[in-house]
């Protein structure tokens, strides 16, 4: 079962003795911070050998960085064959391990004192000494938890980042290191985004784990909130979505080429109808931003269970599945993409803030019911006994 939440005002040591409230105040999005044993007497919390296994699978993104004669190469998966853990100078990169290894997801979830809309997800590397992937920025913000072997980790927060020309990967051209640490098991480096960092692994099989915290673009938030808008178009009075639009002064013309300036101010006056509020982003970004990773693939529940909306049983936990994401506010309440039918109750939103739901005491209502009962049976969340805990 996930540990449960940080509690905001609690000296932790994952934050080297920061509450998260002082860790998100002085560090998140302003500078970068160094964590010895963040997780003390770390041990990696998944073998290389799965991270292969699941290199080789269909349904996972995964990525061969190495260099050859001085030039980077890349190849993305699956892969049939990897390099030996002793052969120097390669990286393998496995994205969403948190959605297949249930350790992962535990371990990411000790970060959820950051909003689960900023979440991307777990990616884990694993590298033979030398390997890295090249000075570069990036977009989002990450924490650099040391699993298993040594890492040499550059940064700097230089204002150049012109890319190297002609090269399959984002690298700096200019990379002008400022500050220099090698990370041990247990450490862990917190980067805002566009800081620059080189991580060189110094021992094979060298296993880093980067929790990463995605930033939307703003023309990605406002062409999803365009397009959010537009569907709910055929919606409108039929008055004000279905009028024609009427030029009973239109002269005749010796240019009929020419756009009529009637018609374009016909179409600014309609977009000015559109209905473009808070209620309309918060439906949007709670569709958007539950929405699965590419590839997940949730199992349906047992036939054989008893359904949720029958027997409540009054003993065991229910558990989001590890893929499953949900996110709320005010009433409602959004799950995989989806508007719930339910309202976000108070019994909801604990379900979805602690990812858990003691089936013991009193039993839920009847919409509550019916909502838990759906995600069960698309394998949203499942039933765990009280003894498998």
């Amino acid at each position: 079962m996930p540990d449960a939440l940080l509690p905001p005002d609690q000296p932790t040591p994952l934050l080297g003795g920061l509450s998260p409230a002082d860790f998100m105040r002085r560090h998140w999005q302003k500078k970068p911070l160094l964590i010895r044993q963040a997780i003390p007497g770390m041990r990696a919390p998944i073998r290389a050998t799965a991270l292969r296994r699941l290199a080789r699978e269909d349904d996972v993104e995964s990525r061969l960085i190495w260099r050859e004669d001085g030039e980077w190469a890349m190849e993305h998966g699956p892969f049939s064959r990897l390099p030996k853990a002793s052969e120097p100078d390669w990286t393998l990169l496995v994205q969403g391990v948190d959605l297949h290894d249930d350790a992962i997801a535990a371990l990411r979830d000790r970060f959820r004192f950051v909003p689960d809309a900023r979440l991307d997800d777990a990616m884990i590397s694993i590298a033979g000494t030398g390997g890295g992937v090249g000075p570069h920025v990036d977009s989002y913000d990450v924490f650099l938890l040391q699993a298993a072997g040594r890492r040499r980790w550059r940064i700097s927060q230089q204002k150049d980042l012109e890319l190297q020309p002609d090269v399959p990967l984002r690298i700096l051209q200019d990379f002008r290191a400022e500050e220099e640490y090698v990370l041990e098991p247990g450490d862990m480096l917190y980067l805002p985004p566009q800081v620059a960092h080189d991580g060189v692994a110094m021992d094979p099989d060298c296993m880093t784990i980067s929790i990463g915290f995605r930033a939307p673009r703003r023309a990605e938030l406002a062409r999803g909130l365009l397009e959010a808008a537009a569907d709910a178009l055929p919606g409108m009075p039929a008055t004000a979505g279905e009028r024609l639009y009427r030029d009973a002064s239109q002269p005749a013309t010796a240019t009929p080429a020419a756009l009529p300036e009637a018609l374009v101010d016909e179409a600014l006056t309609a977009f000015a109808a559109v209905r473009l509020d808070r209620a309309l982003a918060a439906d949007f970004l709670g569709a958007y931003l539950s929405e699965p990773k590419p590839g997940v693939v949730f199992e349906p529940a047992d036939a054989d269970c008893s359904p949720l909306d029958a027997d409540w049983p009054q003993s065991g936990t229910l558990v989001l599945a590890r893929s499953t994401r949900v996110l709320y506010t005010g009433r409602k309440l959004f799950i995989n993409g989806e508007p719930a039918e339910a309202p976000a109750s108070a019994r909801l939103r604990a379900l979805a803030d602690t990812r858990r739901l003691a089936c013991a005491g009193r039993a839920p209502s009847e919409a509550e019911r019916e909502a838990l009962e759906t995600w069960r049976e698309a394998g949203w969340l499942h039933w765990v006994p009280d003894d498998a805990r």
